[in-house]
Order: C-alpha cells, then structure tokens, then sequence
C-alpha cells in the first residue's frame, strides 16, 4: 500500500491525474450543455426556466441509467488493455459497443417522446410551463441518441487511457451549443426565432457535432486507428465479450447511477410542491453543484482506468493503491469545491438569474449543497474504483440503501414532516451520501484486500466479474 506523500504515492498522484484532467475537462464540457440551456431558459424568465428545469431532470432520469449501463465499456477496455490481449480483440469490443449503443439510443429518444410528456403532465405545474416543458423536451430528444453513442465512443477511448480526443471533442459541445442557442433562441441578424424549441433543437446539434468528431477522432489518432483497423481485418471478437458483457457488468453500474442520480432528481420534481420559483433556485444550486463535482468525477473515471489496467496485469497490490490515491484525491478535491460554494455563493448565482427573490434561494441551497461536497466526492471515487476491479453488484446494493432506504426518507420526513420545507430535501441528501460514502470505501479496502490476499502481487489473471 502506498503512504502518503512517499514518492510513490506522487508518482500515482501524477498518473492518475494526467488521465483525471481531460476527462474533467471533458465532464465539465458536457455539464457545461445544461449550463447553457440554463443561462438561456433564465434570460426568458422563471416560467420557462422552471419549464427547462423540470424537461431537464425528466431526460436526466434516463440518462443517468443509459449512461450507467454503457459506463461497462470503460473496465472492461481497460482490463482487456492491461492483459494486452490483441488489438482485434480490443477493436471487436469497441465496435459491438458502439452498435449497442444505437440501440439503447433509439430506446431512450423514443422514451423521451412517449414516457417524458406524461411524466411533465403529473407533477401538476401550471398549463403554460407544462407546455413550454413538453415542447422543450420533444426538440431536445434526439440527445438521447446521440449521447448513447457519443458515451460508447468515449468510454471505449477512455479504457485504453486515450481521453485527449475525448476532450477535444467534448469541448465543442457547449461552444456549440451556445451558438446553436443564441442562432435559434435569439434569432439574431434577422434570423427567425423559435423560442423554447430552439433551445432544445440546439442541444441536439451540438451534441450531434460532438459525437460525430469523436468518432472521427478513431479514424485519425493512431491507438485508437489500431483497434479499428485490426478489427476490420478480422471481424472476429475471441473473447466474446460485447452486448452481453456490457449488460451483465453495466446493469450494476446503472442501478448505482440510477440510485444516485434519481435521488437529485426526485428531490428536483418534489421541488415543485414549493413553487416554481423554488424549482428554478434548485436547478441553479444543482447545476452548479454538479459543475464542479465533474473533477472528483473525473478522478473517478480516470481512478477506473488505472485499477483496471493493473488488475488486467494481475497486479491487484498496485490496483489496491492506485484506488486508494484516487479516493484520496477525490475528497481533497471535494472539500475545496465546499469551500468555494460558501465563500462565492452570490456571484455564482448572479451568473444563472437577474431574479432577486430566486437569486436569494439559490445562494442558500449553494450553502446546503457545500455540506455534502465531501461525501459526494469521496463515494465516487470509491465506486470509480470499484469498477476497476469489475465489483459493481455490493455496491449497488449499498448505494441502493444508503439513498433510498437513508436519503429519500430522511429528506422527505425533514420536508414534509418536520418543517424544514426545501431545505429538509437538501439534509437527506447529505444523508444519504454520507452512507454511501462510507459503505463504497469499507467495500473497497475489503475487495481489493481480499484479492491481494488471495492472489498475491504475482497473479496473472485478470479479476472475473
């Protein structure tokens, strides 16, 4: 195990890192989408950004599943890379995900289109921001798929340690989004303008833009040109893993994101019991709060990469430590992002809202959402860990409980029950996380542990699901 701040544990630091950073600048760039979408539905007005808000939370129910689900790509590129098994293999995989994904694609735009409007219709908000939200949701459908692929492409690059063009492509996303926005939305230079729809019909194309460059990147960076050529010429996967490997090690994955992210995502929707003006002060401090939680994130997903490629070599003592460092930076990071919610909460608000009265809530739910920076932080990268070792089926079980048999409870009691009002919502998240958090860690010391233990630093296998 790896002490602290030995030379060791920096050299960790440095190669956890360099993977960390562009997939942090990558994960911001996509939180970065909905940031725009925000900025844009509040320069409207509370109506239709209570309108944006409540589409927004709708599509991210399905996303947080479908991106879950094809999260699997990442552990298990990156184990067949660390037992270097041959790059047809590896090409064979990333081409089977990709097909998967358009699959899982056309199912989420479809349930967008059919599931989404009724959804919309039952939380009872007034008839003109249902509409705006309805409308706003069917021009922002076709995300859907093209998200599904833009994340096998990703993940796939992601495992072989490949994030550079992940970035590259991920940071045309907003830019993107923001001038599709500003064209449609705005209609500037005489152009024609399409309200809300508009909006939506930017998230879209730029989300279109983004996946079609990565996959144009395959084409072009050579580590990533190699497992596509190889596969070509042989068309053959030895080890048969694809659809089925996906879902048998990303339906886990899911129901943990699923759990977590549904957890935000039902407080948002419960939100509405308090006005929309609650709801637009809640879409503000979470949408900040998911900003700056895409850098433990990526730590996370990069903390996956590595344990991944050392347990793919067998060497389960170096994949103990590596997921120990990611851990470690992971709640370092968290606590400094706690801080600046604290300390900056009324110039951070003043970026998404002219509203003085949403502007006020929204400063105070940036106050409750620092309380559970840390936690949030820390059961990430646990769970990016985790998942590089291929142990997703406990801690689905664990983040299943901590958040819907701890969190939601909590969060409703102290709402509903105890009088807190939105702020109670705000505690049983913090409550919820904070199980999580310690459950997701004592799951991986005794994981990685067992399987040192058991095979020692020699092992040659890579670790079976």
């Amino acid at each position: 195990m790896l002490s602290l701040f030995s030379p060791a544990f920096r050299a960790e630091v440095t190669a956890n890192l360099r993977l960390a950073l562009p997939l942090i600048a990558a994960q911001i760039a996509a939180v970065g989408m909905g940031t725009v979408d925000t900025i844009y539905a509040g320069r409207l007005g509370p109506q239709p950004l209570a309108a944006v808000a409540v589409a927004v939370n709708v599509y991210n129910l399905f996303l947080i599943f479908f991106m879950g689900l094809l999260m699997a790509c990442a552990p298990i590129a990156a184990q067949l890379y660390g037992a270097q098994r041959p790059q047809a293999e590896l090409g064979a995989f990333l081409r089977r995900s990709r097909r998967f994904a358009l699959i899982v694609g056309v199912i989420w735009t479809l349930l967008l289109n059919l599931v989404g409007p009724l959804m919309l219709k039952a939380l009872g908000l007034s008839a003109a921001t249902t509409a705006d939200a309805i409308e706003f949701l069917r021009w922002y459908s076709g995300v859907g798929l093209m998200t599904a692929l833009w994340f096998a492409l990703r993940f796939g690059a992601e495992g072989l340690g490949q994030v550079r063009p992940i970035v590259i492509a991920a940071l045309i996303g907003p830019a993107a989004n923001a001038l599709f926005g500003w064209l449609l939305l705005f209609g500037p230079f005489g152009l024609p303008t399409f309200g809300i729809k508009g909006l939506g019909l930017a998230s879209t194309l730029a989300t279109t833009l983004m996946a079609a460059v990565l996959a144009w990147q395959y084409r072009r960076v050579p580590a990533l040109r190699a497992t596509w050529v190889a596969d070509a010429a042989t068309g053959q996967l030895a080890t048969g893993e694809g659809a089925r490997d996906i879902l048998k090690l990303g339906l886990p994955i899911a129901a943990i994101i699923t759990a977590e992210g549904g957890l935000f995502v039902l407080t948002a929707l419960l939100m509405a019991r308090f006005g929309e003006g609650t709801v637009a002060a809640y879409q503000i401090a979470i949408n900040f709060s998911s900003l700056v939680f895409m850098i433990p994130l990526g730590v996370a997903m990069a903390t996956t990469v590595r344990v991944g490629h050392a347990a793919g070599a067998g060497d389960f003592a170096a994949a103990r430590s590596r997921g120990y460092t990611g851990v470690a930076l992971g709640g370092l990071n968290a606590a400094s992002n706690a801080a600046i919610m604290l300390l900056f909460s009324g110039l951070i608000v003043a970026f998404y809202t002219d509203d003085t009265a949403i502007a006020m809530q929204a400063a105070g739910f940036l106050w409750l959402a620092a309380a559970f920076q840390l936690f949030d932080g820390l059961q990430a990268t646990a769970n990016g860990a985790l998942r590089g070792l291929k142990d997703t089926r406990m801690p689905m079980l664990l983040t299943m409980l901590s958040y819907w048999a701890i969190g939601m409870p909590v969060a409703w009691w102290l709402a509903f029950r105890a009088g807190l009002g939105p702020d109670g919502m705000w505690w049983g998240l913090t409550a919820g996380l904070g199980m999580a958090a310690l459950g997701l860690s004592l799951r991986f010391r005794h994981k990685a542990g067992k399987l040192v233990r058991r095979a020692g630093a020699s092992t040659s296998r890579p670790v079976e699901t």
